[in-house]
């Protein structure tokens, strides 16, 4: 279940915490419809990486130029796709990729995406997966002006999840780097998308969105000498608080009488839309519906598949209450964020996680 109100309500909050930004919604957070939908309605803007969420956007009424197209793993055909549709603004981090939108998106706006080393780890982090070196970025948007291409500036991203605000002032030194490194060949750059990552409270508390919005304006004020243009890719910060799953508790089990933890099996798990929960990255609150015995016990919290690594929370302390049996309900909190999205299709031949949306408490949506 997704309350729309509350995706808006998050939306309008971090617009005002980065006055003047240009605030893409990264879709693949949560690319239900009816999300969309609403935030093109807020005049949101739009991160989309992939032929089908540029064609799901715009199916929902996005304007072509509200759409970046940031992911740096593409075919030839899904920049031409792109530019076809109207899109006019790329990432890359791969000459390669730069030659593709160049042939194919012929005097398309492109950033060079930073990989970063040396800031503090987020929950999920992204390794080295994405992004070039400052170097490598002042020469690949150097060859972009020559190839015809207009290069706007640098993105980065600092991880999924990210806790530690500080994590983006280090970005945002490197990203300066190239941009006086690009102004040296006579390139002018002027845009810096500080990408997502923005942390929102699970388990753990999250630092508050100003505590993130107050480290990147001090940053930038700090290591540009005219603040760029600027640009932020939230996902889950927009849509993670509006989402609660509810499951059905299916088993409830000791492997040994004497183990002080229970299993609890739930009829959801790591491959119907628990994929953040891998390595108990993600740790979700979780809450007993009903009326249940004040006494609660450790377990062990496991996924209804056939499959060994369908193992939720077993190193992640959670308690629940002695009373739990077979078909209970419990709700899992702040699930609106990669959930759905992240459903496989059929393993074990459950069906992928439904979503209902609602909006001031009535049903708008269920797909």
């Amino acid at each position: 279940m997704v309350d729309v109100d509350t995706v808006i309500d998050r939306y309008s909050e971090f617009a005002e915490a980065f006055p003047g930004a240009r605030v893409q919604y990264a879709v693949k957070a949560n690319p239900h419809p009816a999300v969309l939908r609403a935030l093109v309605g807020a005049g949101a803007a739009f991160d989309v990486a992939s032929p089908g969420e540029i064609d799901l956007c715009l199916k929902v009424g996005a304007r072509p130029e509200t759409l970046s197209y940031g992911n740096t793993i593409k075919k030839p055909a899904d920049v031409a796709h792109a530019h076809a549709a109207g899109i006019r603004e790329y990432t890359f981090d791969a000459r390669c990729d730069l030659d593709n939108i160049a042939r194919h998106a012929p005097g398309a706006q492109v950033s060079a995406r930073l990989l970063l080393e040396g800031g503090p780890d987020s929950v999920t982090p992204f390794g080295d997966k994405f992004g070039c070196n400052v170097d490598d970025a002042v020469r690949l948007l150097v060859r972009a002006a020559e190839t015809g291409l207009d290069p706007v500036g640098v993105s980065f991203h600092v991880g999924s999840q990210q806790l530690e605000p500080d994590a983006w002032d280090v970005a945002v030194a490197s990203a300066a780097k190239v941009f006086s490194g690009t102004a040296e060949h006579g390139v002018t750059l002027r845009r810096l998308n500080i990408g997502g990552g923005f942390g929102i409270s699970y388990i753990d508390t999250a630092p508050p969105m100003s505590a993130y919005a107050d480290t990147v304006l001090s940053a930038l004020h700090a290591h540009f000498p005219e603040p760029p243009e600027l640009v932020c890719e939230p996902g889950r910060a927009l849509v993670a608080e509006a989402g609660l799953i509810r499951g059905e508790v299916v088993v409830v089990s000791r492997k040994h009488p004497t183990d002080e933890h229970r299993w609890v099996y739930l009829d959801i798990g790591r491959y119907n839309g628990l994929a953040e929960t891998e390595n108990e990255a993600i740790a979700y609150r979780l809450v007993p519906v009903g009326e249940h015995s004040p006494e609660d016990g450790p377990v062990i919290i496991a996924g209804p598949t056939c499959d060994g690594d369908d193992v939720l929370y077993q190193r992640t302390p959670y308690r629940l209450p002695l009373s739990l049996r077979p078909g209970d309900r419990i709700d899992i909190l702040s699930s609106g964020a990669y959930t759905a999205s992240y459903s496989s299709v059929a393993f074990n031949g459950i069906e992928p996680l439904r979503t209902y949306c609602i909006s001031e408490g009535r049903l708008i949506s269920a797909e």
